[in-house]
C-alpha cells in the first residue's frame, strides 16, 4: 500500500529527531539509546557558580550545568579544608535531575569568611529503579563574606537598565571607587526582554562571572523583565522573597526594602494580551509595606533604603508611576524614608526632597546608551551615608550625603 504524503513527512521527522538527539528541545542528552550517553564535548558547568544573599547568616549558591545532575556545596573556614556539605532537599527528597541549582548554606558565623567549591555528578540515566551516574564536575575553590546586619557599614554598587548590553558591566565597573563591595544591586531592566536561559547566562552570569562569585548581588525586577516568553521562569534563576520579587534585608546600618514596580502600562492594555495583573500586585506590595514600617528593626536602623526600578516621581504620568506613587509614597514620607533610588527613565539625576511631594531625595540612575549610562555607589557607616553617581566617561554627575 503506499504511504501518504504525511506518513513520509512523520518518517523524516522521527528519523531526523532520532539523529539530533531532539538537540532543540534536550541538548543535554542523546535520546533514542539503550543508555542516555553525555555528549563529550560539551562541559558539565554551564554558568556559575553564583551567589545570592538569603538572610542573616545565610547564602545561596546558584549554578547552571549542561546536563542534569545532582549537585552539593562543599565549604569550610579554610580553603584546604572546605569538609561541610550542604544540599537541596525539597519535601523529603535531595533535588536530583536538575540543571539549575541553588543551595543555600545556613548559620554562617557573622563577620568570617566561607570557603566553598561546587560539585555536580551527571546523572545519564534516571530510572525508577535504575540510575546510572557519570563524571563529577568539581570547582575551584572560592570565597565570600556574608551580608552582616552586626557590622556598623555596608559598600554596594547599583546598576540599572543596562537593557542586554552586557559590555556596560565591565566598562562601569572600572569606575568604582574601592574593589571590595558587600552586594550588587540590579534594578530592574537589565534585559530588555526574556527569551531564554541563555540570555540570562550571557548577557548577566558570564560578563560578571568572576564578580558573582564573591560578592552576592540583589535582582529587583524591572518593567522589561516582565516580558517575554521566559519572563515567568526568572524566579528559578535569582533569591525572592517569600511573596515575590519584593522583600527586605538588613546590610551593615542600612534596613533595605526592594519593590517591584511591575509594568509601567495599565493591565489591560493590549501590549499584555490580557496576561498581567499588577494593579493588585501593587496594592499587595502596599499592605506588606505598612507592616513592614511598623518593625522594631526598620524602625531602630540608622538608614532606610528603598529600590525600585520606576520611580514615584519624575517619571512622568504613565499609570505605574503614578499607581506607585497613590499607594507608596505616603508610606515612604511616613517611614521616613533616607533615600529611594530607581531607574526606568533613562535620564540620570538626583533629586532632592520637595516638600508636600516626596520628603526624601531620589535618586535615578542612566540609561543603556552610551553616555547614559550609570553606576551608583553607596558607602555607609555609623556616621553617614554618602552615594556617587558616576557616568560612562568617569565623570562624577552628583553626590548625596545623608
Amino acid at each position: 500500500m503506499q504511504k501518504s504524503k504525511n506518513q513520509l513527512n512523520r518518517r523524516r521527522f522521527l528519523f531526523s529527531a532520532g539523529a539530533l538527539g531532539f538537540s532543540g528541545l534536550f541538548p543535554v542528552l542523546s535520546w533514542g539509546t539503550e543508555k542516555e550517553t553525555v555528549t563529550a564535548d560539551v562541559p558539565v558547568l554551564k554558568a556559575g557558580p553564583y551567589i545570592q544573599s538569603k538572610g542573616k547568616g545565610e547564602m545561596t549558591i546558584r549554578w547552571i550545568t549542561s546536563f542534569p545532575c545532582y549537585s552539593w556545596v562543599e565549604y569550610g573556614k579554610q580553603a584546604g579544608q572546605t569538609d561541610k556539605k550542604a544540599e537541596s532537599v525539597s519535601d523529603g527528597l535531595i533535588d536530583a535531575y536538575q540543571t539549575v541549582h541553588a543551595i543555600t548554606i545556613k548559620k554562617l558565623p557573622a563577620g568570617e569568611t566561607c570557603y566553598y567549591r561546587i560539585c555536580s555528578k551527571v546523572i545519564e540515566k534516571f530510572n525508577p529503579y535504575k540510575i546510572i551516574f557519570g563524571e563529577t564536575y568539581t570547582s575551584p575553590v572560592y570565597s565570600f563574606n556574608p551580608i552582616d546586619k552586626q557590622v556598623g557599614k555596608v559598600s554596594f554598587l547599583v546598576f540599572n537598565d543596562i537593557h542586554d548590553r552586557p559590555e556596560s558591566f565591565g566598562h562601569l565597573l572600572q569606575f568604582q571607587k574601592s574593589d571590595k563591595k558587600d552586594f550588587i544591586l540590579l534594578n530592574g531592566d537589565i534585559f530588555s526582554d526574556l527569551e531564554d536561559e541563555n540570555q540570562i547566562v550571557e548577557h548577566l552570569l558570564n560578563p560578571l562571572s568572576d564578580t558573582f562569585r564573591e560578592t552576592p548581588f540583589i535582582f529587583s525586577r524591572g518593567n522589561h523583565e516582565t516580558r517575554g516568553k521566559f519572563a515567568r521562569h526568572l524566579p528559578d534563576y535569582f533569591n525572592r522573597g517569600e511573596k515575590g520579587f519584593y522583600y527586605s534585608f538588613m546590610a551593615g546600618p542600612a534596613y533595605c526594602i526592594v519593590l517591584d514596580s511591575g509594568e509601567d502600562k495599565p493591565d489591560d492594555n493590549a501590549e499584555y494580551f490580557g496576561l498581567v495583573k499588577f494593579d493588585p500586585y501593587r496594592m499587595k506590595q502596599q499592605e506588606w509595606l505598612e507592616k513592614e514600617i511598623k518593625k522594631k528593626s526598620f524602625k531602630k536602623a540608622k538608614y532606610k533604603l528603598v529600590f525600585c526600578h520606576i520611580p514615584p516621581f519624575y517619571s512622568g504620568d504613565g499609570h505605574g508611576t503614578l499607581q506607585c506613587r497613590e499607594l507608596w509614597n505616603g508610606l515612604f514620607n511616613e517611614a521616613k524614608i533616607d533615600l529611594l533610588i530607581a531607574g526606568h527613565t533613562h535620564v540620570y539625576g538626583i533629586h532632592q526632597p520637595e516638600k508636600g511631594q516626596h520628603n526624601y531625595p531620589i535618586v535615578i540612575g542612566g540609561g543603556p546608551k552610551d553616555g547614559a549610562r550609570t553606576v551608583i555607589e553607596v558607602n555607609a557607616d555609623s556616621h553617614s551615608l554618602h552615594l556617587i553617581l558616576t557616568a560612562d566617561d568617569g565623570k562624577v554627575k552628583g553626590e548625596l550625603t545623608i
